[in-house]
């Protein structure tokens, strides 16, 4: 009997410790996957999905809807189907090992390891590979063809002694780029040597290609542009010379083309693009528009930089042109002059602003027309005083919009966005017809070019103007919702919740607002609650989604707004403000009522696109405990899973997400997450990390992968590690940001205080940026955080406020008076508040030890207020450390730095929450001298 007891006592040991699972650690984030990009053929027979780690060998893996397997290829990305469905063509990359191998020996470009090509026939399952592939390229709608640009490696020096010096000299000629055109069915290929830039027609019956001279070839005879003809198999040298071949673009239907080039002598100071027009029926490409062309300003002339595009009816040629820049004087003698930037109180923009904008400004164009076909007169639609123009997708109305914001820049330096006045340039004639003036908001052009529509964030109105007829009309007149962000807290106007699209033909306009979605009559007669109310009823926000063509932006990609066919159901995403689940319902346009439920589930959806000829939709689907992975569905409802993503994490201790409530001392409504332990037991006493920025709960589902963040708290790690971590909602109160950080994320902490589970003596805060801000603040008003870490904290705003953001050039002043830092006044009229919202006035207040993260190419927030906060404190003998990661930015972008904050932040709040040992780098800091040799890691 006591053998048998001793044994099941074993068994069961054994047993709990298998089952126990082990914390992350820091081994595990390279190979953590995500997956990184997915596609649908168009009828839906054949679906992609790539899974990449972190760090390493991507896979891409091809199967049908049912998830029978294709097949798949190795280190994959690019990848696309053919327009046919019939193919998939990917690069596929080196082995990761190879290449840093190759970036230890420090080869040089040219020598490292090289793309491949493959092409994937997908009813045989056939996997052709091809080396050295530098590019590749399809038709938009064409399957038949595809070309790429094969660059062989360098070839290695031979240093054979027998070899006689011209055959040295041969072997380490660099190689060529070759363009080759491949019939994808047939593998037949033709090939052009010392091949460029190429292009396809539309249809993919047309090839255009660049050809470079040979190497020592001055005249560059047979250089320039190519006319390729896929059918007859015929190339045709249409543009001769060396020089810059730009901008090049087929009309519709491939029977017009146009570019631009420059051919000037390449020590020549001064570019001189001219725009060139082809059509089949001429022997070479002809110039339609050069400086000196009637309609092109004196002293203007074609810019390289302007796009060049056709209407879609081919009657206009819309390209760029700017003024003639200044050149160089170069007889003087650089070290003789002096290198000065001068600032005036009446430029436009600070120095530092044009600065940071150069290169932009240099290559900045104006928009004009010409019309190849009738007469080929230049009309300027832009100019300086006008600059900024807008086209409808088609182009063949009209009407462009323009706006100007000139003799109003300056005040950008303190508010948000300046008041623009809004014009129709007629693209017949240039004739400008002014619309609205002073407004700050959202402006945009309706699809056909019948309307323009803008949001006024003045008076938090939709307006819509009928070019033709010159009327304006207010659309949201006497509705009883708020078209602007109800949840706006900051002491600016608020923005609007944008546009959902237009109906076919410009008819119907349809409007966000929080939660519903609005259709207006663009002359204001009619106006329908499409979504029927159940939005704002049951607090849940309705947005379109086209999912055949995913769009981004307030009107839609390219700044054009998406067209929705009001003959279908829509297909709306949801979102529950209550209970942060996500969804999808349908809604009918003609006959407004309550949206039909689809799915409601505790899932975040991403990825999300619908096949076009078929009825099969592609998404994936996460919360915090289920990696992201790829599903199929034809009705969101019953679905198919794809991937697996990261199977090693049943082995590791994860945790679970929940949403908490409390009301604030104030008597606010609060709510927060708050993230425990797989292992989770009720019995044991946990320390808690408090994460916060301004508002994370609706996040409640998003998964957490282990990955070193750019100085964020790695939520997942350290609940895997045996923390509780709870991320507060903080909601403001204008003028006392600091005090409102107190309000939400300190009672939060005394609520989660009064479950016996919580080590009340062990909490911890940490943020980054603005969270940083909140973090040295917080720690200056009360001692009951036991280890603190401010990431990139603005401390002093006194003297932030006239600082630069060195990222984008501008002056900080917006930021206290009219955005996130809240103060909502200059710091002349109410200093006092610049003052009880400045850390470093109040530090003499801190006992919480407290680690800042600041880097020295910090471009947001200038790093000396890391500084400030750092030489303060440990002048008043506070624990106090900074690390700065040199040549980093606000937030830090390299990985090996990523790893190396991750390891420091899990021993700063081990050592202060856990009372493991302090590592060396915490009990002795670590020396210049040793800077690169002891990391200071370890005790």
């Amino acid at each position: 009997m006591q053998k048998i007891s001793t044994f099941l006592i074993l068994l069961f040991v054994g047993t709990a410790t298998m089952a126990q699972k082990k914390p992350l650690d820091h081994g595990v984030y390279d190979g953590w996957q995500s997956v990184s990009s997915s596609a649908i053929t168009k009828d839906g027979h054949f679906i992609y999905y790539v899974v990449s780690p972190q760090e390493g060998d991507a896979q891409l893996a091809i199967t049908t809807p049912e998830n029978k397997p294709v097949g798949h290829i190795d280190r994959a990305v690019n990848a696309g189907f053919s327009p046919d469905g019939k193919f998939l063509i990917a690069l596929i990359k080196p082995f990761y090992s190879d290449t840093r191998e190759a970036k230890i020996k420090k080869k040089k470009p040219d020598e490292m390891p090289k793309d491949s090509l493959a092409i994937f026939t997908l009813e045989t399952s056939a996997l052709h590979k091809i080396p050295h592939v530098k590019s590749y390229k399809t038709p938009e709608e064409s399957g038949e063809y595809m070309a790429y640009i094969s660059e062989p490696a360098t070839a290695p020096k031979d240093t054979s002694e027998t070899d006689t010096s011209q055959t040295k000299k041969t072997a380490r000629k660099k190689p060529q780029p070759t363009l080759h055109v491949r019939h994808l069915t047939s593998g037949e290929e033709v090939t052009f040597e010392r091949a460029d830039a190429y292009h396809f027609s539309k249809d993919g019956k047309i090839l255009v290609y660049t050809r470079k001279p040979e190497e020592k070839d001055s005249l560059g005879a047979d250089a320039g542009l190519y006319y390729y003809d896929l059918e007859t198999k015929k190339s045709q040298h249409i543009s001769t010379g060396k020089g810059e071949y730009k901008n090049i673009t087929f009309d519709e239907v491939a029977s017009q083309i146009a570019f631009t080039a420059d051919k000037s002598p390449e020590k020549s100071l001064q570019k001189a693009f001219n725009l060139y027009y082809y059509i089949p029926s001429q022997d070479t490409a002809i110039i339609i528009a050069q400086r000196g062309t009637s309609g092109i300003p004196q002293n203007w002339y074609i810019s390289g930089d302007g796009n060049v595009r056709f209407s879609k009816n081919g009657e206009k040629l819309f390209f760029g042109i700017a003024p003639v820049p200044p050149v160089k004087d170069t007889t003087l003698v650089e070290f003789e002059h002096a290198k000065v930037d001068i600032w005036h109180w009446q430029d436009d923009y600070l120095q530092t602003q044009q600065l940071v904008n150069l290169r932009r400004e240099q290559n900045r164009n104006y928009l004009a027309v010409t019309y190849p076909k009738q007469g080929r007169n230049v009309i300027p639609l832009a100019d300086e005083q006008l600059p900024d123009t807008r086209l409808t997708k088609d182009a063949d109305n009209e009407f462009a919009l323009a706006t100007t914001d000139i003799g109003r820049r300056i005040e950008t330096q303190w508010q948000t966005g300046a008041f623009q006045d809004i014009y129709a340039v007629s693209s017949i004639n240039g004739s400008r017809k002014k619309i609205a003036e002073n407004i700050r908001g959202s402006i945009g052009l309706s699809p056909t070019g019948k309307y323009i529509v803008w949001f006024n964030r003045l008076d938090a109105n939709w307006y819509c103007h009928d070019i033709q007829l010159g009327k304006t009309v207010l659309l949201n007149e006497d509705l009883p919702v708020s078209f602007a962000d109800e949840d706006n807290d900051v002491p600016d106007e608020p923005n609007g919740y944008g546009i959902a699209g237009w109906s076919e033909s410009d008819e119907e306009l349809f409007i966000y607002d929080k939660y519903d979605i609005w259709a207006f009559h663009p002359d204001g007669t009619e106006r329908k609650l499409v979504t029927n109310g159940t939005g704002r009823n049951h607090q849940i926000t309705f947005r379109y989604r086209d999912l055949k063509e995913e769009r981004s932006g307030m009107f839609g990609r390219r700044g054009t707004p998406s067209v929705i066919d009001t003959k279908k159901p829509l297909i709306l995403s949801s979102f529950n403000h209550i209970s942060k689940e996500n969804g999808w319902y349908t809604a009918n346009l003609h006959n407004p009522r309550d949206p039909k439920e689809i799915v409601t589930a505790p899932y975040r959806y991403g990825q999300t696109k619908e096949a076009e000829d078929a009825n099969y939709y592609l998404y994936t689907k996460e919360n915090f405990t289920s990696s992201p992975d790829l599903y199929m569905s034809t009705d969101f409802v019953k679905e198919t899973k794809l991937s697996s993503t990261n199977p090693q994490q049943q082995g590791y201790n994860w945790g679970t997400a929940e949403l908490v409530k409390w009301t604030t001392p104030k008597g606010y409504a609060a709510e927060g997450i708050l993230y425990k332990p797989e292992d989770f037991d009720a019995t044991k006493k946990y320390p808690v990390i408090a994460y916060f920025y301004e508002r994370l709960s609706d996040r409640l589902y998003n998964y957490n992968p282990p990955a070193p963040t750019p100085s964020r708290l790695n939520i997942s790690f350290f609940v895997s590690n045996g923390y509780l971590v709870f991320a507060p909602d903080i909601h403001y109160e204008i003028g006392h940001p600091g005090q409102s950080a107190e309000e939400y994320v300190n009672s939060g902490m005394e609520e989660l205080k009064k479950q016996s589970w919580v080590d009340g003596e062990k909490l911890a805060i940490q943020g980054q940026s603005w969270g940083g801000y909140q973090v040295a603040h917080l720690i200056t008003r009360t001692p009951m955080y036991a280890a603190a870490w401010s990431g990139a904290p603005v401390v002093n705003m006194t003297s932030a406020y006239g600082g630069i953001r060195w990222d984008s050039g501008m002056n900080r002043q917006f930021q206290y008076e009219r955005t996130q830092s809240r103060i909502g006044a200059t710091l002349w009229e109410k200093p006092e508040l610049y003052i009880e919202n400045s850390p470093l006035f109040h530090l003499p207040n801190v006992t919480t030890p407290v680690v800042i993260m600041h880097n020295d190419e910090d471009g947001a927030v200038p790093w000396y207020q890391g500084i400030e906060m750092f030489t303060a404190l440990r002048r008043l003998q506070k624990p106090v450390w900074l690390l700065n990661y040199n040549g980093e930015a606000h937030n830090l972008v390299q990985r090996q730095n990523r790893k190396d904050i991750q390891r420091r932040q899990l021993e700063f709040f081990d050592h202060f929450l856990k009372g493991k040992p302090a590592a060396r780098w915490i009990d002795k800091g670590v020396p210049a001298t040793t800077k690169g040799i002891d990391w200071g890691f370890g005790n």
